[in-house]
C-alpha cells in the first residue's frame, strides 16, 4: 500500500486475502446461472458495448473471475482488476487466457479514454462515502466516449452500515456501505456520467438486501 492510499483499501485487500479460498469454494461461479433478471442486465451491458466499439471492458472487484469470464464469452475484450493480489491468482489459475491484475477502483492504472466499458458487481460496497466521488471520477477519466458503466449492489438505508470482524473462520476487518439508487446514481451524474436505466428487484430467498442495477454512459 503506498502512503497515498486510504486505511479503508488495505484492510479490503488483507481481509479478501485472507478468505479468498473459502470465497472461490463457496461462491465457484458468477451467480448469474440462475439469475436471469441480472444476466439480463449484465448482457445488455454487452451489447451495449459492443455496439459502441472494440475498446476492453474492466471488470472492477473481478474476484476469482467468473464475471470477467462471462464477458469474454460474449465476445467483450474483458479483462479484471481487483485489490486482493489472492484473489487475481485464484482467477488466473481459473481463467489462465484471460488478463487479471491487482488495482483499486480509486486509482486505476489505465490510460485516459481507453476503456469501451466497466463492470462493478458488488465492489462500491466496501467504498466509504467520500471516496465515491473520486472512484467515479476515475470511471469517466478511462472510458471512451459513448463507454457504459454497470453497477451492482445491495441497495440500504443510507445510514446503515455494517462491519465484519469474522468470515469463513478467519479474522478480518471488513466495511460493507448499504446505498439507494438514488444516492449512487446522483453521484454518477455528478462525475460526468448520464444515467440511462437503474432497476431494483426484490431479494432471492438466501438474500437479505434488495439488488440495485444501475447503467450509466460516458458523453459520446
Amino acid at each position: 500500500m503506498s502512503a497515498q492510499d486510504p486505511g479503508f483499501i488495505e484492510a479490503t485487500r488483507t481481509s479478501y486475502d485472507k478468505i479468498a479460498d473459502a470465497f472461490a469454494e463457496r461462491f465457484p461461479g458468477d451467480g448469474l446461472a440462475d439469475r436471469p433478471l441480472d444476466r439480463a442486465q449484465v448482457t445488455a451491458f454487452a451489447e451495449l458495448v459492443r455496439g459502441n466499439g472494440t475498446a476492453p471492458v474492466a471488470d472492477l472487484g473481478s474476484g476469482t473471475g467468473y464475471v470477467t469470464a462471462r464477458l469474454h464469452a460474449m465476445g467483450l475484450p474483458a479483462f479484471g482488476v481487483d485489490l486482493s493480489p489472492r484473489m487475481v491468482e485464484l482467477a488466473r489459475r481459473a481463467h489462465p487466457d484471460l488478463r487479471f491484475h491487482v488495482g483499486s477502483l480509486t486509482s486505476l492504472d489505465l490510460p485516459d479514454g481507453t476503456l469501451g466499458g466497466i463492470i462493478a458487481l458488488y465492489s462500491i460496497i466496501h467504498v466509504p462515502d467520500e471516496h465515491l466521488p473520486t472512484a467515479f471520477a476515475e470511471f469517466h477519466r478511462v472510458l471512451v466516449p459513448g463507454g457504459h458503466v454497470l453497477l451492482v449492489f445491495q441497495s440500504g438505508d443510507e445510514e446503515e452500515r455494517l462491519h465484519l470482524a469474522e468470515r469463513f473462520g478467519r479474522e478480518i476487518s471488513l466495511d460493507y456501505y448499504w446505498r439507494t439508487p438514488g444516492t449512487v446514481a446522483d453521484h454518477l451524474t455528478k462525475a460526468g456520467l448520464r444515467l440511462q436505466a437503474r432497476m431494483l428487484r426484490e431479494p432471492y430467498e438466501e438474500e437479505q438486501r434488495p439488488r440495485a442495477f444501475l447503467l450509466a454512459r460516458k458523453p459520446a
